[in-house]
């Protein structure tokens, strides 16, 4: 099938000769990509079943860690779940500028410019290392002032400070996991992005025990040990990812060989991965947040880290189902198949949606087991159980929620998406969380986040219809029949 040109930018001729192999000298251009001729629900099932299954168990492997440490003791349990706006924000830059690299990819490979998908990647690469950097930076000269600001407990903060520092400084594995990964979904390869992130599940799980509490002859490193099992799951995971790009995937040429950066592309990488990426550091705003007005509250901070463990084997799944839907739009929109685009949404919401209100049944009916999975004492589960009963509610929207914002993202108005997260849960969810604690019953302050969903739904519809009248009904009037 014959290349359809395009229009480029300066900037982007200037790295046209990145394409070529380690082990070839030139790639013939590939056939028509499956985004673009499997039949829709089969195709979001086949990309997004993989990634679902690797995110739960990601989720379980989470879990698990904090299990372990919960084993040493309360304040170890709290330190660690303290980490989380930091962990969060890690997330936030390496996936959302990854979110950035897959929607532009995609779009490019569904236009067949194959030459210069392979220049985005290896800028799209370059950036993630930079951003690495400047979390090292953050581990060595933040983590401490970090938890200080958090709690009084000077054992909370030692646990902190060393769990925190750790995971800054060797993190390298979750930046490199995360672009590598996100290479292979663009080409819709999702099933070797399934293995990495199985693999870098178990490693942890393996690695956690035998860390934590100096199992076969090994000192045990307690906090410390459950950090070095997650920096070294991500490495290994990140470098089958490496070796799956460089050996699997036939759409792309990864080489470095007289590279430079090309601002014309990273600028259009970060068009969608900084509101991706805001939206996400958001997230860690929150979760800061609200572990200032839960301080007052006795062990509400420690309930609060054990939902966020627990929910997310709810949303990772969610998370995987999106995953395999954005690289889908993308491509069919670069392609101009906009019922492909439309029958993909659709399908979309009605999974996470069903996703979603199974976690709000696990929630309503078995909370007091699942916190009692942490080593709980009576308080915590006197505080964590109408704590899941209510947050949980928040999901029965959350699921929609979840998808219109990433189509935004598919569809290069990621904007839409950052908008509504700082809607959600910096103008509503923690103003109403504030205001509610100055009653003094903590139970109250659960009710911020079924509220601030709604918000968000309402938002999330709106700029759906309107990214329908502009964008979606106009593209490629005469696509192909959807199937």
């Amino acid at each position: 099938m014959p290349a359809r040109r395009s229009v480029r930018s300066a900037g982007e001729e200037e790295c046209a000769p990145a394409g070529r192999n380690f082990m070839q000298n030139e790639k013939e251009i590939p056939q028509e990509n499956k985004m673009g001729i499997m039949p829709t629900n089969k195709l979001l099932i086949s990309m997004s079943l993989p990634m679902m299954i690797s995110m739960l168990v990601q989720a379980m492997y989470n879990i698990v860690d904090s299990i372990f440490v919960s084993r040493i003791n309360e304040y170890a349990l709290r330190a660690v779940s303290l980490a989380f706006p930091i962990q969060t924000l890690m997330i936030a830059v390496s996936g959302g500028t990854a979110v950035g690299i897959n929607a532009f990819l995609s779009k490019t490979l569904g236009e067949k410019e194959y030459k210069k998908a392979n220049t985005i990647a290896v800028n799209g690469i370059f950036i993630e290392i930079v951003s690495y950097l400047i979390f090292v930076l953050i581990g060595i000269f933040v983590s401490g002032p970090f938890y200080a600001s958090q709690t009084q407990i000077a054992q909370v903060r030692e646990y902190g400070t060393t769990y925190l520092t750790i995971c800054c400084v060797a993190g390298v594995g979750i930046f490199m996991q995360t672009t590598f990964e996100r290479l292979l979904q663009s080409t819709g390869m999702t099933f070797y992005a399934m293995i990495t992130q199985g693999v870098g599940a178990i490693i942890n799980l393996i690695l956690d025990p035998i860390l934590i509490f100096g199992l076969f002859g090994l000192p045990a490193m307690g906090v410390a040990g459950a950090a070095t099992a997650t920096v070294a799951g991500q490495i290994i995971a990140a470098a089958l990812a490496i070796l799956f790009n460089l050996t699997k995937n036939k759409e792309l040429s990864l080489s470095f060989k007289g590279f430079r950066p090309v601002g014309a592309l990273i600028l259009r990488i970060y068009q969608v991965g900084i509101p991706s990426i805001i939206m996400q550091a958001i997230g860690s705003v929150m979760t800061y947040g609200m572990n200032l007005i839960l301080e007052a509250f006795g062990s509400a901070q420690t309930v609060f880290g054990i939902y966020f463990k627990l929910q997310s084997f709810i949303f990772m799944p969610v998370f995987g189902l999106n995953n395999g839907m954005v690289p889908i739009i993308a491509y069919n929109y670069g392609a101009g198949k906009r019922d492909r685009v439309i029958n993909t949404i659709k399908s979309s919401i009605k999974f996470a949606v069903g996703i979603m209100l199974i976690g709000v049944l696990v929630m309503e009916l078995i909370p007091g087991p699942l916190i009692r999975l942490f080593d709980a004492p009576p308080e915590l589960l006197d505080i964590g159980i109408p704590a899941l009963r209510i947050i949980c509610l928040s999901f029965i929207f959350a699921g929609y929620c979840i998808v219109v914002g990433s189509v935004f993202q598919a569809l290069g108005n990621g904007i839409y998406s950052m908008i509504i997260s700082i809607v959600r849960q910096l103008c509503v969810l923690l103003p109403v969380a504030y205001l509610f604690s100055l009653s003094g019953n903590v139970d109250l302050i659960w009710w911020s986040f079924p509220i601030a969903e709604l918000f968000s739904l309402s938002l999330g519809t709106f700029f759906l219809i309107r990214i329908n009248k502009n964008i979606i009904s106009h593209i490629g009037e005469n696509a192909e029949p959807a199937d």
